[in-house]
């Protein structure tokens, strides 16, 4: 298929129609506004579900319940917004049932601004709402693999039965790249929805879900089958992309728009003879944890990128265990770092790396 110029929150809004999705129940919110305006349009043109909730609260329950109807089902959303769906995904979670839900960062915290952060990487990626859970998370850096990320989080989601969240930032939802689209997929028929599906019992015995385990045993046994089914989700949904690493003597570890704006600022060291490499994690759960140990056994000094305060380092320097320095650079409140900027950074290194 021939390449499309598309803007990012259209880009993954079409992906999840191609991908199957049945329903779609969100709220308007800057920066990811266009992704539900694309939804108004396309859903019913197709026959399918698209509501625009009196909040995001209203609308994460309503997708709740698509799900437990064996639906393809998602919600978009940006951080406030997602902030607000923290109760109805642990339900979900709770529960079992698969979910796709894209979240375009803006600055924060609080109301913040609409301009592009990562400042919600704790909030997703640690879990967000109560309870022992995880949420599978997906950072794209460009509009072609927002599209393919989010293509295949209906597949994950349901694979696991769990939650799969696409993580970007304003930067990816507003520019425009070209890009192809997936093929257009089916939205299955009712008699081919997952056999735990809520479809109507009236020829069947009924089926029930729920979160509730009022027996303190009863629920840990459940929580330690969560715990069995994240180990599956990490040894195999690992994902990360790697530049320029075999000879690297530093080695920079961002991921989303930082880490496209640091593999300019590689490629430009490189240019001044200086041996950096790149490690851009695609899934930020499960993180890369191994690889980076890896990178830890050549290299002499790690630097991490981010537009927050530092979310994502408590995971790098957990994977590094104190083997080598672990430096940070990061702009916060919807400021977005130039390649200059991590360049002057990388030299700096460089020369405390041979000093």
């Amino acid at each position: 298929m021939a390449k499309e110029l598309l803007k990012g929150n259209v880009a993954f809004a079409e992906a999840a129609i191609r991908a199957g999705c049945e329903a779609y129940y969100g709220y308007p919110i800057t920066p990811q506004t266009e992704a539900l305006e694309h939804m108004a349009k396309r859903m019913p043109e197709l026959g399918r579900v698209f509501l625009q909730a009196e909040s995001e609260v209203a609308a994460i329950n309503m997708v709740y319940g698509a799900a437990c109807a064996g639906v393809r089902v998602m919600s978009s959303s940006s951080s406030p917004g997602v902030s607000l769906m923290m109760e109805g995904l642990s339900y979900i979670a709770g529960s079992e049932v698969p979910v796709v839900l894209v979240d375009i960062m803006r600055g924060g915290p609080g109301l913040g601004n609409i301009a592009p952060s990562q400042g919600d990487y704790n909030q997703i990626v640690k879990g967000g709402g109560h309870g022992d859970y995880r949420l599978i998370t997906l950072a794209p850096a460009t509009i072609q693999e927002i599209i393919d990320l989010t293509y295949e989080a209906f597949d994950i989601a349901e694979k696991y039965r769990a939650i799969v969240v696409v993580l970007a930032d304003g930067s990816i939802g507003q520019m425009m790249e070209p890009a192809e689209l997936p093929p257009m997929q089916e939205v299955r028929k009712r008699e081919d929805r997952p056999e735990w599906s809520l479809t109507g019992a009236k020829d069947r015995d009924p089926r029930v879900i729920t979160s509730i385990y009022i027996d303190p045993a009863e629920e840990e046994v459940f929580n330690l089958q969560l715990v069995e089914k994240q180990k599956e989700i990490e040894a195999n949904e690992v994902r990360f992309s790697s530049l320029l690493l075999e000879d690297a003597e530093i080695a920079v570890v961002a991921y989303g728009t930082a880490g496209r704006i640091a593999q300019s600022s590689v490629k430009q060291a490189r240019d001044e003879g200086i041996k950096v490499g790149l490690l851009r994690p695609i899934s930020l759960y499960p993180f890369p944890y191994d690889e980076i140990g890896k990178v830890v056994d050549q290299v002499k000094r790690i630097l991490v990128v981010e537009m927050s305060g530092g979310q994502m380092l408590d995971d790098v320097r957990l994977a590094v265990n104190g083997k080598v320095p672990v430096d940070f650079y990061g702009r916060m409140g919807g400021m977005v770092p130039l390649p200059d900027e991590v360049f002057e950074q990388i030299q700096e290194l460089n020369t405390k790396a041979n000093a």
